[in-house]
Parts: C-alpha cells; structure tokens; sequence
C-alpha cells in the first residue's frame, strides 16, 4: 500500500513557512526517510515528493538530501535525493532542511 509519508511523520502548520514535517515520535540520527526529490534533465526541473514538498528551509537544518547513485552502471535523465536526519529528532519537531535546489 502506497504511503506519502512514513509512520513517524505528519504534517502541521509550521512556525517557518506554511505546513511542515513534524516527528510524530523520537527519530534518531541517521534516518533515512526516503526519497525527497527527483531533478529531471529532459525537461529540466525538480520534482518533490510529499517529504520534499513540505520539508521547511534552516540555516541550522536536522535533515540533509543524500544524493542516489546507480551502482548497476546504467545512465537515467534524472537524479534522486533521499531526506536523512543529521540529528536527534524530539517528537514535535519540524523537520527542516537547507534549501539548494531553490532560491529562498
């Protein structure tokens, strides 16, 4: 069954911009969420997922974008980012993120 957002996730009306991701429990350093965004080439433009779309820009951000590699050599018009937590996450937390993709 196709899930926007994991278990621990949910979003909320958020102190930075707009909704956000909030934790709805403890998440540990080190999670990995996902994927948060696709960058096409043909035509050139980003897509987000829901995880991507509601993650709010910090200048002190608790989640990075770890970019995907292919490791069977094939070449793709697209590359893919998923959203993993560089800290502790306390539940009530926005998940936040530094925005590289977007001016702000």
């Amino acid at each position: 069954m196709y899930k926007p957002l994991p278990d621990s996730l949910t979003i909320k009306t958020s102190k930075v911009n707009g909704l956000g991701l909030f934790a709805k429990e403890f998440i540990p350093i080190g999670t990995n969420f996902g994927i948060s965004h696709y960058k096409l080439y043909e035509p050139e433009k980003i897509i987000r997922t829901p995880l991507g779309g509601f993650v709010n820009h910090s200048n002190n951000p608790n989640c990075v974008k770890i970019e995907l590699h292919n490791s069977n050599g094939h070449t793709y018009n697209y590359k893919r980012w998923n959203l993993v937590t560089v800290k502790d996450i306390k539940k009530g937390e926005e998940l936040t993120l530094r925005y590289t993709f977007y001016n702000i």
